[in-house]
């Protein structure tokens, strides 16, 4: 069976025929002979496949947008992408969040544009000559709006009044008005219906964008658009096809769909035969994986102590860290925390790849003072290495990229989705059940909640169940309570890490003894504007539409 990664493998095949995609054609026999045959269509479709990944890859030009809450914290005080930017805007400086740095590191507005007029002349294109089946032409339409559902969906996340361009390609105009919020709700809703409406089952979709997919995505774009019902529709349609957790937690993530993954919505998978890896290990494996090797990598963005506070006890409710909020000898009680803390983060003394993680000062993993080293080269600076969505397996000395794959929507999420919408419509026994089910996996308890509590059950389950799969940060923005102080939001806080160092071995044991230090990793506390709520819209779309006016409250 085919799947995900085969359509990167003919990308490379079809993009020398995408002439329709170019917005200057110059032959239309051409056009017309790409898009007749059944074939021919789906490499230009593919191409635009894409845009789903870069998106996937590029939530935040500064990395991880985890580096933007208290989950995760870049490792180098020099000035790049990869590490200052994203402590500048998590410190909120209005000097420094301007509407060109925020548009150049947060705003997707030109290049998903790009992707959204390519899709429109792909529709355009097979609407004028295809001449495939019926029931091939309905589906690579449904594929294509689904694309663009999804682009559009990106952009109303970051800006909530866009430009609305249909398949018409006579309505293209540099000068257009920007829709209300609820009509661009309304057009990523008609696209991902008619998606799910249209496509096949993935059964059927041999490894194509299926039905699931687009019911998935209405159950996440509808909870930014605040349509409950809706939401609840879509999640019974995604469990009607079959979809169901994993027994195991990291098994949702890291087991491929072709390893008969059946949480797995949408997934890209890769193959090191075809040179189709990518280099997610290479930022984010311990350093010790290379340092052992006399070579400097990974561990470029680290989990934070306030991360690994939000887990549970296995037995539930949560441990008392005050202890190791000064300085302490006692090592701390990894081995108490709930199954997912220990798939998720690497800590001092964890197993990793038949060693121990070493992330004490001077050990092989090591350990950076954020402030004042200008490169991590491979330590962390909290005393935590992140495990989930990292590959064990992965030689990074014989491979530099990775082979696992990428998550981009599982149904844990489609259960946490439809647990919100059930709680906003007053439904409490579906909130709790799908909760339930969540906690049950990892054998966490659970009693039925109701209010202010229930909510919270929520909350911390998406923290914690979704953490590192770029949820977290669109979360509170979405909530509207990133600007409120921490806990609650991502104001009036700083983060922080342990500083480990060895202190000697147990004379009865023979095992190491450590000291640990509670360090702050940020300069000063962190501040979330509101007018963060909503990005800026780029100069350039300023300056050349007539039809906008003015740039959005906030920015101006």
């Amino acid at each position: 069976m085919k799947y995900i990664y085969k359509v990167f493998l003919m990308i490379a095949v079809s993009a020398s025929v995408v002439s329709c995609l170019d917005m200057t054609p110059t032959d239309r026999v051409s056009d017309k002979v790409l898009w007749e045959k059944t074939e021919t269509a789906e490499y230009n479709v593919n191409y635009l496949y894409t845009y789903i990944y870069d998106i996937l890859m590029t939530q935040s030009k500064a990395g991880q947008v985890e580096a933007l809450t208290d989950q995760m914290k870049y490792g180098s005080y020099g000035y790049n992408k990869m590490a200052l930017i994203p402590s500048e805007f998590s410190y909120g400086d209005g000097t420094t969040l301007t509407a060109s740095y925020v548009d150049a590191y947060m705003g997707m507005w030109n290049e998903v544009y790009q992707g959204i007029t390519k899709t429109n002349v792909a529709l355009s294109c097979l609407k004028s000559y295809g001449k495939m089946s019926d029931e091939d032409k309905v589906r690579l339409e449904a594929e294509l709006r689904f694309i663009r559902g999804y682009l559009y969906f990106d952009l109303m996340k970051r800006y909530k009044e866009i430009i609305l361009y249909n398949e018409d390609m006579s309505a293209y105009s540099k000068d257009k008005e920007l829709s209300s919020e609820s009509d661009g709700w309304d057009f990523v809703y008609a696209d991902f219906k008619f998606a799910a409406d249209n496509l096949p089952a993935r059964e059927a979709a041999n490894g194509r964008i299926n039905k699931g997919m687009a019911w998935g995505f209405i159950t996440r774009a509808m909870l930014y658009a605040e349509r409950w019902d809706l939401v609840k529709e879509a999640a019974k349609e995604v469990k009607d096809l079959g979809y169901a957790l994993e027994e195991k937690y990291e098994d949702s993530y890291m087991k491929s769909v072709a390893a008969g993954n059946n949480e797995a919505i949408l997934q890209y998978l890769f193959d090191r035969t075809q040179n189709v890896t990518h280099s997610f290990d290479f930022y984010y494996t311990p350093g010790g994986d290379y340092t052992i090797h006399g070579e400097a990598g990974g561990g470029y963005g680290t989990p934070t102590q306030e991360m690994v506070e939000s887990y549970e006890l296995a037995t539930g409710g949560f441990m008392d860290w005050t202890p190791w909020h000064d300085t302490n000898t006692a090592n701390p009680p990894y081995d108490k925390l709930e199954p997912r803390f220990h798939a998720t983060i690497l800590y001092n003394g964890a197993s990793w790849k038949g060693r121990k993680i070493e992330s004490f000062v001077g050990g092989a993993d090591g350990f950076c003072a954020w402030n004042i080293e200008p490169e991590p080269k491979g330590r962390s600076t909290t005393g935590y290495y992140l495990r989930k969505l990292v590959d064990e397996n992965h030689d990074v000395i014989a491979h530099s990229g990775g082979v696992q794959p990428l998550i981009v929507m599982r149904y844990g999420e489609v259960l946490l989705n439809l647990a919100e919408a059930c709680y906003r419509t007053g439904d409490d026994a579906g909130a709790n059940a799908a909760v339930k089910a969540i906690r049950s996996r990892v054998d966490l308890p659970y009693t039925d909640k109701s209010g202010t509590e229930l909510w919270e059950a929520i909350r911390q389950e998406r923290k914690v169940e979704l953490a590192y799969e770029g949820m977290w940060y669109w979360d509170l923005r979405r909530w509207k309570v990133a600007h409120k102080k921490y806990p609650e939001g991502l104001s009036g806080y700083q983060l922080h890490g342990l500083k480990i160092s060895k202190t000697g071995d147990d004379p009865v044991t023979g095992e190491p003894t450590y000291r640990y230090e509670y360090v702050s990793v940020d300069d000063k506390n962190r501040n979330f504007p509101e007018k963060l709520y909503q990005f800026p819209l780029p100069s350039g779309e300023l300056e050349s539409n007539s039809k906008i006016v003015s740039q959005y409250e906030g920015w101006r």
